[in-house]
């Protein structure tokens, strides 16, 4: 086939993704399977191969990602239940003080929603920011908006929240540099997005604690009774083992000879199943065991933890089957010289297919997704380097935050929880997301000239 056709049915393959989301209301899950199967037959795949490429597909990408976000979600599901993201909220809040309480809230939402899933981290710490609106005056979004800002960039940008994970996996990139490039590119984008910007918008729009929904959702309403409060530099410290163990297996192969003893022990537990497994027992057994819970209770919200990523690992296994129909059909070499001819830099044209995908369908999940499949044939063919990598990660993560509107589930669930009306989720959340992805690209975008 022609480099022409092979591109078309790339974009008939995606047109049909986003028809099947969009207007049939498919699941993402069975729409990317699809849309597989259509690339697959209009791409040549033998019929007799098209199973076996699918199975290699799913199977390559779920071994990697069914034990990272499934750990990490038992882990964020205790830090929750623990009081353990509670203690931190309360802490920054009094250490910094009532003036300076952006800060401790747009803090707390990055080191919290690392762990913890985005809409489990805001109905967490909602009421503090009905409280501290309550206590003085101000606008719900001065304290909001930083709160939100914080989560959703721990959300998109730093490992082992599913996204980045996923688009990790899918592109061959090393973990620890995704989890670098997510906090450098992470912080400013929350300093900018979240408090700078909190603090303008809430000057537009004064939103006064909506008294309907003060006891509608409690936090604590749906876990077990807490035994005490743990500590709150142990709770950071537990959230930080496996970060720290990620980065020192990745600056281990920059720093140590590849036949080290030394790296291949720190390339074991620097490993993120050994770095993600170690931080779950280690909050089993400090923010479980020590606070009195049993291992009965211990083992039912690890249980319940799993509920909800079950539909997120099939989108990513998906996904995973997409990239490979996309490589089998030889269309992946097609769109990986097309983007050569271009001559626009990979990681501009990641961050676009990841925005269009996203203004489409709202999923930030399936934009990373989607885009991660179209751009990791590239990747394989190209000599790309480790560091690259981790930031084009954060660049598909970067296009699938901007321009959140009424296909984005995080759009109508801000604007419930703050009492606004279309207009002014507009106004603030959809402005605010909108210059998180911004700025986390344009930092990305700078360090891929020196990578």
């Amino acid at each position: 086939m022609s480099t022409f056709s092979l591109v078309f049915i790339a974009v008939l393959g995606v047109a049909l993704l986003l028809f099947l989301v969009i207007f049939l209301r498919l699941q993402a899950f069975i729409a990317l399977l699809i849309s597989s199967l259509v690339v697959a037959i209009l791409g040549g795949i033998p019929a007799s191969e098209i199973a076996d490429t699918i199975q290699q597909g799913m199977g390559s990408t779920l071994g990697y990602i069914a034990i990272v976000i499934g750990v990490g979600a038992m882990f964020g599901e205790i830090l929750q239940v623990s009081g353990g993201a509670e203690q931190i909220a309360n802490t920054l809040v009094k250490r910094f003080g009532e003036d300076k309480a952006q800060w401790a809230l747009a803090a707390t939402g990055i080191i919290v929603a690392i762990p913890v899933f985005f809409d489990v981290a805001l109905i967490l710490f909602i009421p503090l920011v009905y409280s501290l609106a309550q206590r003085t005056g101000k606008s719900l979004l001065y304290y909001g908006i930083p709160l939100v800002a914080g989560i959703a960039v721990a959300h998109s940008f730093i490992p082992p929240t599913p996204g980045p994970v996923a688009v990790a996996s899918l592109l061959g990139a090393d973990l620890g540099w995704v989890i670098l490039f997510g906090l450098i590119a992470g912080i400013p984008a929350t300093l900018i997005g979240g408090i700078f910007f909190g603090k303008y918008i809430s000057k537009q729009i004064h939103l006064d604690v909506p008294t309907h929904i003060l006891d509608e959702h409690n936090p604590k309403a749906d876990t077990a009774e807490k035994k005490r409060i743990p500590n709150f530099g142990l709770v950071v410290a537990i959230i930080a083992v496996p970060l720290v163990l990620i980065l020192l297996n990745t600056f281990s192969t920059v720093l140590l000879p590849e036949d080290s003893t030394i790296r291949g022990w720190i390339s074991f537990i620097g490993h993120p199943f050994t770095a993600l497994i170690v931080a779950a027992l280690l909050s089993f057994y400090f923010l479980g065991t020590r606070l009195g819970y049993s291992m009965r209770e211990i083992q039912s919200f690890a249980t319940r933890s799993l509920e909800p990523v079950g539909l997120i690992i099939l989108v990513t296994g998906a996904g995973g089957v997409f990239g490979k129909v996309l490589v089998a059909t030889g269309i992946g070499e097609a769109l990986a010289n097309l983007m050569a001819a271009s001559n626009l830099p990979i990681i501009l044209l990641a961050f676009l297919i990841a925005t269009v995908v996203r203004v489409s369908q709202g999923s930030a999940t399936v934009s990373m997704v989607t885009a991660a499949g179209l751009i990791a044939p590239a990747i394989e063919i190209g000599n790309y380097s480790a560091p690259l990598v981790g930031a084009l990660v954060i660049a598909i993560a970067s296009g699938a935050t901007v321009l959140s509107h009424v296909n984005d589930s995080g759009f109508w669930l801000v604007g419930r929880f703050f009492g606004m009306d279309e207009a002014a989720t507009f106004k603030s959340w959809t402005v605010m997301e909108t210059i998180l992805g911004a700025v986390g690209f344009g930092v990305v975008f700078v360090a891929s000239f020196f990578l």
